[in-house]
């Protein structure tokens, strides 16, 4: 593509420009509006411009990619409804033999639950599990915080639905989910082990750390202490006087009657005892009586109660077997090749009705500003696109940068990784993909395929690489530094330390493993 006129890519430079500042930066002082509002207006000052269109700008929104995001980020809320999330972070501690054996199963469970429910996801639910979980056997929080951000992003990397970038890829390139999740899978795999052996021997002396032993108090001893303390007398204990003191009620009413005799010595004992004695029986059988009604409602309604509390516990495992049912078939759905967009659209839609209550609560969870910021960044790349420097730029690398020599291969993923943490993975994805699947084109029909699968394994590995470098780094940094009683700030420097070597290494080793089926 020619470069447009000079005026036209001076100002498709400045609106594209304020997009990328405040998409990177979005609290910069002089205009802290946040992504969002930064993606609209950079979309706003392309129309205003005249770089693009009002109708281009529309037609740069692709509703696919939206639909799909939108499909899976409700699934993603009414799993962790269904205490999905819960179950993954309770698997991480049960058993746990230590620091080390929590690391690796962190970077397991994060990477196979990003792969499944998108990298996102699986940071905002799991990041205060594992700030409880290092919390709990008296560990340093660090790298487990970054043993889950690291593992979320490699782990996205193998399925379509696993980031946003992959979304873009798998609805450009047209790969199916199958042949999507073989091609990158092994490099997935391999990538996780390696992530986790980086980490074990970089905080290896800070996993070494002995959890702090507490004084065992024997069970028995404090159920005593609890019965002595809340015994209180019921009806229900109460009733069981009537069987075991009816023996002593003679003896009661006789003590009652010559106690009175003694004080009155005028009456006449034999009657005045049988006065007493009447009278007391009746007073003991009232009371008898109405403990025994009392008794028998309080019993009625207990076990009204449990009856209601086993029927509410059956439907609520019902429902959450019903969640995890559809689910499953979305996923084989997708595995099939159906079309991704309506799969996940018809799978959120299953959910709604499935619950069977009002959805509002729900879809208000889902992250609006997501879908706009993504819709003002659309606009903004294709605006920058049609300027004219991408194209530009690219036919100066393409030569040296195709896929079928190792050389080739390993200048692509030096300009990925670097794009990839200057304009972030899904601006790099929407300005490298069609360029870099079109000069593997001319090489083979296969190589295109490869090529877009690089793309995503090398954009989505690059997101370890800074804080800023992914969305899930951020989310862990913000949820750890919120979380309530142990909260832990992520800082950029401590990140970058064990990040750059391990982002490096990660995508050569995974770069051979890359295959198209």
């Amino acid at each position: 593509m020619a470069m447009a006129s000079a005026i036209k890519v001076a100002l498709g430079c400045v609106a594209f420009g304020f997009f990328w500042v405040l998409a990177v930066f979005p609290a910069v002082p002089f205009l802290p509006i946040g992504r969002t509002a930064g993606a609209l207006l950079g979309a706003m000052l392309m129309v205003v411009f005249r770089v693009i269109s009002p109708e281009e700008a529309y037609e740069a929104i692709d509703l696919p990619i939206l639909g799909l995001l939108f499909g899976t980020m409700v699934v993603s809320i009414y799993l962790e409804r269904a205490d999905m999330f819960s179950y993954l972070g309770k698997f991480l501690s049960w058993r746990s033999r230590g620091g080390k054996d929590l690391l690796f199963r962190i970077c397991l469970v994060s990477a196979i639950s990003s792969a499944l429910f998108t990298n996102d996801t699986c940071c905002v639910v799991l990041t205060e599990f594992v700030l409880k979980i290092a919390r709990q056997n008296n560990l340093p929080p660090q790298p487990f915080l970054l043993a889950l951000a690291s593992s979320s992003n490699i782990g996205s990397a193998a399925t379509p639905i696993g980031n946003p970038q992959n979304l873009i890829i798998a609805v450009q390139s047209k790969i199916s989910f199958v042949k999507f999740l073989l091609g990158v899978f092994p490099a997935m795999l391999l990538g996780v082990m390696v992530n986790a052996t980086i980490l074990l021997g970089y905080f290896w002396k800070m996993l070494n750390v002995e959890r702090d032993q507490e004084v065992a108090v024997e069970a028995g001893d404090v159920y005593a202490d609890d019965e002595v303390n809340s015994h209180r007398f019921t009806p229900v204990t109460l009733s069981h006087l009537n069987s075991a003191n009816s023996q002593d009620l003679n003896s009661a009413i006789d003590a009652i009657a010559q106690t009175e005799v003694m004080v009155n010595g005028g009456f006449d004992p034999a009657k005045r005892r049988e006065e007493v004695s009447s009278s007391s029986r009746r007073h003991v059988r009232s009371v008898i009586s109405r403990i025994d009604t009392t008794s028998s409602s309080s019993r009625v309604s207990e076990e009204r109660e449990e009856a209601d509390h086993h029927d509410e516990r059956w439907k609520r495992s019902l429902w959450k077997t019903s969640v995890y049912v559809v689910t499953v078939g979305m996923l084989i759905a997708l595995l099939l090749g159906v079309n991704m967009s309506w799969s996940a659209i018809t799978a959120a839609l299953a959910l709604v009705v499935v619950d069977f209550k009002d959805a509002r609560p729900c879809l208000e969870k889902v992250s609006y500003s997501l879908l706009i910021f993504f819709c003002g960044m659309f606009i903004a790349v294709d605006g920058f696109n049609k300027t004219g420097i991408p194209s530009t730029l690219w036919d100066s690398v393409e030569p040296y940068a195709r896929i079928d020599s190792i050389v080739g291969i390993a200048l692509l993923s030096v300009v990925i990784l670097f794009l990839s943490n200057v304009a972030s993975n899904v601006p790099t994805v929407l300005l490298l993909g069609g360029r870099v699947a079109a000069s593997a084109a001319s090489v083979s029909a296969s190589d295109e395929a490869r090529a877009w699968l690089i793309l995503a394994w090398v954009s989505t590995v690059a997101g370890n690489l800074s804080l800023l470098g992914s969305a899930a780094n951020l989310i862990v940094c913000e949820q750890a530094r919120r979380a309530q009683f142990h909260g832990y700030n992520l800082s950029f420097w401590s990140h970058v330390r064990f990040g750059a070597p391990s982002t490096i290494i990660i995508t050569a080793i995974g770069l051979p493993l890359i295959r198209s089926y």
